[in-house]
C-alpha cells in the first residue's frame, strides 16, 4: 500500500503524473494499492514521491475470499420426516456421547440428505464444535455451496484445487485460527486444520474421486476421515443413495450404523410441511430392436417422442452421454486402422468444433487424418458419438432448439460450471446435453426428462467395479429429473438391457443390485470378500517392463510360500490399461487377499513402481 505523509506540497506543475497521484491518494482516504498507483501513474511517480519522503510504503494482508460475491439470503429450514428426525436424532446422540461412530446414510436422490448434513452442523456449531464437509469435487456442485453459505452466513470455508494458491493460504489460517464453523472441499479437506473437530460429513461417499490416484500419497479421504474419528472421537456421515459395495457390507458386519431414507420429499403446499414426491418413471430402449426397425438415430422413436412433447410443454430436459466430442474414434474404412495416440495407445476422439483428434487420456492433439497412414485410403471416417455430435444431432431433428453442452471441454475456465448451472436454472436452454459431471448434487425442479443416450459405456471395462460404476451414474442422473410437481420420465437406451446393472438402475432397487454384486464378488473373492494391492510398473521399453513385472512376480510368490500365506494369491503380471500411457508402457500385478500387504513388506521393488493398496480401480 501506498500512503501520503502529512502535507501536499504544491510545486509540482512540472510533474503533473506526481501530482494527480498525490490527488488520487487524498481522493482514497491517504492510501492506494501499490500496483494500481503504478498502473494509472507510472511506477516513476511512485518512486519519485517516495524518493522525496513525500510517501511511504507498507504491507497490508489482503484477506482473499474464494466465495462468488453474491448477496445470500439466509435460507429458512423445511420441516423434517420422519426418517430424516430418526436420523438426525441418532447422530445427535453420538455426538453427545463423544465417542467415534460412523453412519452410513442411505437415501435416494432428493430424500433430503443434505438437510441432516445441515442440522446436524447447526447442532455441532452450537456445541462449540466445527464441521468438516467433502463433496467429490466442489467445482461441480456450486448449489451445495450455495446452500450452505445461506445457512451458515460468514461461517463457511472452501478448500480445492481450484482456488489460487493465495486463496488456499487465507482460508487456511482462517481455518486453523479458527474463523470458521464449516470447512467445505475435495478430498484434500480432510487435512484442514479444524479446531475442536465435531462431524465430518462425506457427501456422495460412493465416488472414486475421494481416492488419491495419481500421486503419493494414495491415501482415500474416507478412510483418512474413519482414522479420525477414532483418534477425536468425532461423528463421521456418509450420504449416498447408491452407498459403496464395500461400505454397505460394513453396516451388515457392524462397523457403520445404517440410518435410510426412502423417500424423495418435497415442500407441501401447507406451512413448507414435507410431502412424499414419486420417484421418476423409467423405461428401458433396446437399441437391438432400434436397428432392426432401421432406426439409425442418436435418438431412438420413444426419446425423441418424449422430447418433442417436453419441449412443447415448455419443461427442460437432460441428455446424458459419458463421451466428449463428435465421435467415439476414427477409423480407415477400407484396412480397419484405429488412430491411437502415440504416447498412450488409447483411441484418439474426434471434436468437431476444433476438427482435431484428441486423446482424453493425455490431452494430445492432431489434425484430423486426410488419409490413412497405413494405406494410403481417403475413407477415414469417425464412428460413435459424443456430447458435440449429440448437439448437432439435436440442431437438425429440432431446429430452433436452445441447448446447453456441459462437459470438461465446454466449461474448462474457472467460474464455468456455475455460469452453465445458472444459465440452465434460468431456462435459457431447453436441453442441457453433458457427461457424469451432470449428475452430481444439481436441482432442476422443472426438469421432466432424463435421456441416457448409451448406457454401456464403461459397463465392459477390464474392472471388476465397471458394472458398479455404471448404476451409480445411471441412477444418480436419473435423480436429476422428478424433482418438482410436474413429476419426472426417464429412458435409458442400451444394448445390454438384462444386465443386472441397468436393470436395477432403472428400477431404482439398490438392494436388487447389492444382492447380485455382492454375489459375483463373493464368487471370484474380491472385496470386500478380500483386500487387494495392486503393484504398477512403467518404462520406456516394454520388453523391459515386461522382464521387471515378471521378476518381481516370481518374488512375490517366493516370499508368500516362505511365509505360508495360502491365502494370498497373484494375479498377473498383464499389460494395464491403457498398456502405455504418456510415453511409458505399463504392466501390473494384483496381490488378492485376507493381507496382501504382508507379502511385499520386507520386499526392495526398486525405482518405478507403484503401490496402490486397496484401488478404487484396476485398470
Amino acid at each position: 500500500m501506498l500512503g501520503t505523509i502529512e502535507q501536499s506540497p504544491n510545486f509540482f506543475s512540472k510533474a503533473p503524473k506526481q501530482s494527480a497521484l498525490l490527488e488520487h491518494i487524498t481522493l482514497q482516504g491517504g492510501s492506494v494499492v501499490l500496483s494500481d498507483a503504478n498502473r494509472l501513474f507510472g511506477s516513476s511517480a511512485t518512486k519519485s514521491l517516495e524518493s522525496k519522503g513525500i510517501l511511504k510504503k507498507r504491507k497490508v494482508r489482503q484477506q482473499r475470499n474464494p466465495l462468488p460475491s453474491n448477496i445470500y439470503e439466509p435460507e429458512t429450514p423445511p420441516t423434517l420426516n420422519c426418517d430424516q428426525s430418526i436420523a438426525l436424532n441418532k447422530i445427535r446422540d453420538a455426538m453427545d456421547a463423544n465417542t467415534p461412530k460412523v453412519f452410513l446414510l442411505q437415501g435416494v436422490t432428493g430424500s433430503g440428505k443434505t438437510e441432516i448434513y445441515l442440522r446436524t452442523l447447526e447442532y455441532a456449531m452450537c456445541e462449540g464444535k466445527t464441521g468438516i464437509v467433502m463433496v467429490p469435487e466442489l467445482s461441480l456442485t456450486p448449489q451445495t455451496i450455495d446452500r450452505f453459505v445461506r445457512r451458515f452466513p460468514k461461517r463457511v470455508a472452501v478448500l480445492h484445487s481450484g482456488l489460487s494458491l493465495g486463496e488456499r493460504y487465507d482460508e487456511w489460517w482462517g481455518i486453523k485460527n479458527g474463523d470458521y464453523g464449516v470447512v467445505i472441499g475435495s478430498r484434500g479437506a480432510i487435512f484442514s486444520p479444524q479446531p475442536n473437530l465435531g462431524v465430518i460429513v462425506i457427501d456422495e461417499e460412493h465416488e472414486w474421486t475421494y481416492k488419491q490416484r495419481d500421486n503419493s500419497p494414495r491415501y482415500d479421504a474416507r478412510e483418512v476421515a474413519v482414522k479420525l474419528s477414532e483418534l477425536t472421537g468425532c461423528v463421521v456421515i456418509m450420504g449416498s443413495a447408491t452407498p459403496d459395495v464395500v461400505s454397505k457390507s460394513r453396516t451388515e458386519r457392524g462397523q457403520y450404523e445404517l440410518l435410510e431414507l426412502p423417500d424423495r420429499v418435497g415442500p407441501g403446499p401447507i406451512d413448507n410441511f414435507p410431502v412424499r414426491l414419486s420417484m421418476p418413471k423409467v423405461n428401458i430402449v433396446d437399441l437391438r430392436d432400434e436397428l432392426k426397425r432401421g432406426n439409425r438415430s442418436i435418438f431412438s422413436e420413444n426419446l425423441k417422442t418424449k422430447i418433442g412433447a417436453k419441449l412443447k410443454l415448455g419443461e427442460q430436459i437432460i441428455l446424458y452421454l459419458n463421451r466428449r466430442g463428435s465421435g467415439g474414434q476414427v477409423q480407415c474404412r477400407d484396412c480397419g486402422h484405429i488412430f491411437r495416440c502415440g504416447r498412450c495407445h488409447m483411441s484418439l476422439t474426434y471434436h468437431g468444433d476444433s476438427e482435431l483428434l484428441v486423446c482424453h487420456n493425455c490431452n494430445y492433439k492432431t489434425s484430423y487424418p486426410k488419409s490413412c497412414s497405413i494405406c494410403g485410403s481417403k475413407n477415414v471416417r469417425h464412428l460413435g458419438l459424443g456430447t458435440q455430435k449429440v448437439i448437432e444431432e439435436l440442431d437438425n431433428t429440432f431446429p430452433g432448439l436452445s441447448t446447453l453442452r456441459w462437459d470438461r471441454d465446454a466449461a474448462s475456465s474457472k467460474g464455468s460450471h456455475e455460469y452453465m448451472m445458472n444459465s440452465f436454472a434460468r431456462g435459457e436452454a431447453q436441453v442441457l446435453v453433458g457427461t457424469q459431471m451432470i449428475a452430481k448434487g444439481l436441482h432442476f425442479p422443472n426438469v421432466t426428462l432424463v435421456g441416457i443416450l448409451c448406457a454401456d459405456i464403461g459397463l465392459f471395462l477390464p474392472d471388476f467395479r465397471a458394472g458398479e460404476r455404471v448404476f451409480e451414474l445411471l441412477c444418480q442422473v436419473s435423480g436429476r429429473t422428478g424433482r418438482g410437481s410436474a413429476g419426472g420420465e426417464v429412458i435409458i437406451q442400451t444394448y445390454s438391457p438384462d444386465h443386472y446393472a441397468v436393470k436395477s438402475a432403472a428400477s431404482q432397487n439398490y438392494n436388487m443390485f447389492y444382492e447380485l454384486e455382492m454375489a459375483y464378488r463373493s464368487e471370484l473373492n474380491l472385496p470386500p470378500y478380500s483386500k487387494l494391492v495392486r503393484l504398477i510398473y512403467s518404462h520406456t521399453n516394454n520388453e523391459g517392463c515386461e522382464n521387471e513385472a515378471i521378476r518381481l512376480a516370481r518374488e512375490i510368490s517366493n516370499q508368500i510360500n516362505i511365509l505360508g500365506l495360502a491365502d494370498v494369491s497373484i494375479v498377473g503380471p498383464s499389460q494395464a490399461f491403457p498398456p502405455k500411457s504418456r510415453g511409458r508402457y505399463r504392466w501390473h500385478i494384483i496381490l488378492k487377499g485376507n493381507e496382501p500387504r504382508v507379502a511385499i513388506k520386507n520386499l526392495r521393488m526398486g525405482q518405478g513402481w507403484i503401490i496402490d493398496v486397496d484401488p478404487t480401480s484396476v485398470t
